[in-house]
């Protein structure tokens, strides 16, 4: 089983990301896994839901994600493993797609085939922990960058990204991270960031987030 602690935020509060169901998770993966088909992504694999007319859902063993909408490309909600994708977004999948952040393995298998499982098997407790915790984060990201300041969503996507696995925070800039979930400039994102490096509010390097020290709650 995997045991995980949130990175110190000084001052800051953890967001959902830090309560991460992974027991119920992982229980569900380990009675799903044996009718799923593995396969490993390179690094910026797209994968899609639906595999000729079968709607499929996927296992992340290692790994991390990004849920990304179609259209526009924002990201809606990155994952590391162990995850499981396309079973909270059961009647809306066609206007999202998965994109790998790194070398992963996920098991695709077909969402009738999961749900029948999850009945068969009487996994209800372990999905229901699955999807509030979906439901949370993709709230919480909606949430945070409505009708706020820009400073005010930088602040909690910084947090954010303060918490995200070591394999996404050390290859991703801190604006690319920003600038991929919001509809917030480059030019703004980074004239931000600079005054909070400057005034050692965080530490970057060469525009990776290594450390956040305290985030002032005006800016």
């Amino acid at each position: 089983m995997n045991t995980r602690m949130a990175p110190e935020l000084g001052n800051e509060k953890p967001t959902v990301l830090g309560v991460k169901p992974y027991k119920h998770i992982e229980k569900i993966i380990d009675n799903i896994l044996p009718f799923a088909e593995r396969r490993i992504l390179s690094k910026g694999e797209v994968v899609h839901y639906y595999k000729n007319d079968t709607r499929e859902c996927f296992l992340l063993l290692q790994g991390s994600v990004a849920l990304h909408r179609r259209g526009d490309g924002i990201v809606l909600n990155s994952e590391s493993s162990p995850f499981i994708l396309g079973v909270s977004s059961q009647f809306s999948s066609e206007h999202l797609y998965v994109r790998s952040l790194e070398t992963s393995e996920l098991a695709a298998v077909s969402l009738e085939r999961f749900n029948g499982v999850v009945a068969q098997q009487n996994l209800w407790q372990h999905f229901s922990m699955l999807l509030i915790y979906t439901a949370s984060r993709v709230y919480e990201h909606c949430a945070q960058i409505s009708q706020m300041s820009a400073y005010d969503i930088i602040r909690f996507q910084l947090v954010e990204l303060m918490q995200e696995p070591e394999a996404i925070r050390q290859n991703i800039t801190a604006a690319a991270y920003i600038k991929s979930r919001t509809y917030l400039s480059r030019s703004g994102i980074m004239r931000i960031l600079a005054e909070l490096r400057t005034g050692k509010y965080i530490t970057m390097d060469r525009g990776v987030l290594r450390d956040i020290h305290h985030l002032p709650r005006k800016y």
